[in-house]
């Protein structure tokens, strides 16, 4: 086992990956190194062994966690390592009843593409058209993803007779067993190509780059994921294709903050509206609102704007703007202003800077 690559080095992956990174590295290389993409190719074929190997053991959180302590050789009680795990007990199985073998012939669906859409919060509350480019591997236009030259070049396997497996009698301890395997030959497909596609060179997909238009509905969040049907990869062997989901990222917006259906803004006013009272004008999404805010009115008073929020997905509701007051302290006063402030304090008969109802509750605490 000495001379075993690394499995996370196969996939190309570290070894704090998630379950999510693995999977995605695997189908990228597996896509790369399939036999049925590199006809004839040895090397690629010995490659796609591996990496399936190595996929086998890292998405499965037990065998993934024996592998990290272990490595190759496994816990090693009295069932060898990994490599018997997967290719002892199970290959006896195989050699006298087939077991193991699987049919790679039929249509394969493409595989699913994710895009993260950067948006911001006005597109998220009332949607929008947005364009966006991705790159894909495309049915090839000439061949329509055969892979073949011509129709007249696509002939059934000799080997098998368009089955797929051929099936085989060996003569054992337990007598006479009959095993059935994938055709070698045409790899389980049942066809082969005689004549490879030469705008494709017999892959049956080409790598394309494409301009995309996603219409973003209306309230949105970060984490939506909006489906476009048969967008993704191409499919295999006349497959359809997977599908694109556009996951939209909604930008931190300079003046508001967002929580559920609800919209947060912090709006400043000056000490002489607070005590005094005053009508202003407060921003939303909808365009500017006027608020009375009442007399004596104290930092971190809120006021709600009803149906001045976000939209629901579904439509059928609008949340509400929330508005908190911040009183704002005067700074840079001239004396006649300080001496103004003064004689207010005086009049109030209060103390510059005192609080009485925080003492007294300072003095209770003291006490008790």
């Amino acid at each position: 086992m000495a001379d075993q690559r690394d499995y996370y080095e196969l996939l190309g992956v570290s070894r704090d990956a998630t379950q999510e990174e693995i999977k995605r590295a695997f189908r990228k290389l597996a896509r790369q190194t399939h036999p049925d993409v590199n006809p004839g190719d040895q090397a690629a074929e010995q490659r796609f062994k591996e990496i399936n190997a190595a996929y086998e053991v890292l998405s499965d959180p037990q065998k993934r966690e024996q592998y990290d302590m272990f490595g190759h050789d496994g816990p090693r009680r009295g069932a060898g390592g990994f490599g018997e795990a997967f290719g002892g007990f199970g290959d006896i199985f195989d050699v006298f009843f087939g077991g193991g073998q699987r049919r790679a012939a039929g249509p394969m669906r493409g595989s699913d593409l994710e895009y993260r859409l950067q948006i911001s919060l006005e597109e998220a509350a009332f949607g929008a058209e947005k364009r966006i480019t991705v790159e894909r591997h495309e049915a090839c236009e000439v061949c329509g993803g055969s892979g073949a030259a011509s129709a007249a070049s696509v002939q059934t396997c000799p080997t098998c007779r368009g089955a797929g497996q051929v099936r085989q009698v060996q003569n054992t301890l337990l007598g006479q067993v009959s095993t059935v395997t994938t055709c070698h030959r045409c790899r389980g497909r049942g066809q082969i190509v005689t004549e490879p596609c030469r705008n494709c060179q017999g892959q049956g997909y080409a790598y394309r780059t494409r301009e995309l238009q996603v219409r973003v509905p209306p309230g949105v969040d970060t984490g939506t994921s909006i489906r476009l049907s048969g967008q993704g990869e191409a499919g295999a062997h006349g497959g359809p294709p997977g599908d694109l989901y556009v996951v939209t990222i909604v930008s931190d917006h300079p003046v508001f903050k967002r929580s559920g259906l609800e919209i947060l803004c912090d709006v400043p006013i000056s000490f002489t509206q607070a005590a005094l009272g005053a009508e202003i004008q407060v921003p939303t999404l909808y365009g500017p609102e006027t608020l009375k805010v009442p007399e004596g009115t104290q930092t971190g008073t809120t006021f709600r704007l009803p149906n001045k929020g976000m939209p629901a997905l579904n439509g059928r509701r609008v949340g509400d703007e929330v508005v908190q007051i911040r009183v704002c302290t005067p700074t840079n006063l001239t004396e006649k202003q300080k001496d103004l402030l003064r004689q207010f304090a005086a009049a109030g008969g209060e103390k510059h800077g005192e609080d009485k109802s925080f003492w007294e509750r300072v003095k209770e605490f003291l006490g008790s």
